[in-house]
């Protein structure tokens, strides 16, 4: 991962940093995910450079397949019947200039090649406008260890979790579906409207269809899960019925299904009075909220501890006084390197 950007032109030159913020599942993930976890300042850089990209958009016409494949085919026979020309014909079609020095003539080829080349960078340009998963125009971000609330052009409320960004339509009318995208955690008081238009979050499992209502939801890459406050929603997949939820359910993704589990609501909305509340949670757990809402890397000098259970109510404002709490319990030794941070059982 190269280390040096600087603006935030930098990194949208990077396709893989676009395949990374999209979730496009490429194998360089995991080295952007290193590269910010790194150094959690880059996440200003990072909402700089998606900030530029949404304002810079355009929605693309879905152009069949077919009609790419025969404008690529075209153009190749032009190529081809190019290549075959003979001289005499190849000089007439070159350029000519003269040298006001010496008076000779310059023959210049025209390169059909490098026009073939721009020709299908055009091509590969719409296709990944196409397939960004993102149709939006802007966005709300939080860096790690923010939380901020927002209220969306319609006048529905969200209050978004460190770490997280919400894209969604600038152009919102009424009588149409209000549509969001989640990358990581935000509770939602929807808006109502006259109308009654949907209301559509998007996960990268599911939708959560509703018209209004109260709901956490999270999309992060180890979990993704929905809470119900107020209301109800459906949750939608592509060719399925959908899930109807009632308030106080939670809903769960795993193992490529949809599953309803008891939860309690006070540990699931914590986070938004900066809290975490623990009940007999897994330190392999813990350690996954640390990264997602920090950026910073725990390693276990035991992997024996990872099953040992956490419990009580942590401070989440300030990763400083997270990891004095945790290491208040008496249990583990904590202890935060240039690296990352270390956690070991505790020495009696």
């Amino acid at each position: 991962m190269i280390n040096n950007y600087r603006e935030p032109e930098d990194l949208l030159a990077e396709e893989s940093f676009l395949d990374w913020h999209f979730k496009m599942g490429r194998e360089t993930d995991a080295a952007w995910d290193d590269w910010l976890a790194d150094d959690p300042s880059r996440q200003q850089l990072v909402a700089a450079a998606i900030a530029l990209f949404d304002t810079t958009y355009i929605p693309e016409k879905n152009i069949p397949s077919g009609q790419l494949k025969k404008a690529e085919e075209k153009l190749m026979r032009r190529i081809t019947e190019d290549e075959r020309t003979t001289e005499d014909e190849r000089s007439i079609e070159d350029d000519k200039t003269i040298n006001a020095g010496t008076g000779r003539v310059v023959r210049q080829r025209r390169n059909w090649r490098w026009i073939a080349a721009a020709c299908l960078l055009l091509v590969t340009a719409g296709i990944f406008l196409l397939r960004t998963p993102h149709p939006a125009a802007a966005q709300l971000t939080t860096a790690y260890g923010q939380i901020t609330r927002q209220v969306l052009p319609d006048g529905t409320e969200v209050t978004l979790n460190a770490n997280s960004r919400l894209h969604y339509s600038a152009s919102w009318r009424e009588g149409v579906d209000r549509e969001v995208w989640i990358d990581g955690e935000a509770f939602f008081h929807v808006r109502r409207t006259p109308e009654k238009s949907r209301f559509i979050v998007h996960t990268d499992h599911f939708d959560i269809i509703v018209t209004g209502t109260r709901f956490n939801v999270v999309n992060r890459p180890n979990r993704t899960n929905v809470l119900l406050r107020e209301g109800s929603v459906i949750l939608q997949r592509q060719n399925d019925a959908g899930l109807s939820m009632a308030p106080g359910d939670f809903v769960e993704w795993g193992r490529d299904h949809l599953k309803m589990r008891p939860a309690a609501a006070d540990s699931v909305l914590a986070w938004k009075d900066q809290k975490l509340v623990l009940d007999k949670t897994p330190l392999r757990d813990l350690i996954g909220i640390i990264k997602d809402q920090y950026g910073v890397d725990v390693n276990l000098a035991d992997n024996g501890i990872a099953d040992s259970t956490v419990s009580g109510i942590i401070p989440n404002g300030n990763l400083d006084i997270l990891l004095r709490a945790l290491e208040a319990t008496s249990d583990f030794d904590v202890k935060k390197e240039d690296s990352g941070v270390t956690i070991r059982a505790h020495s009696k």
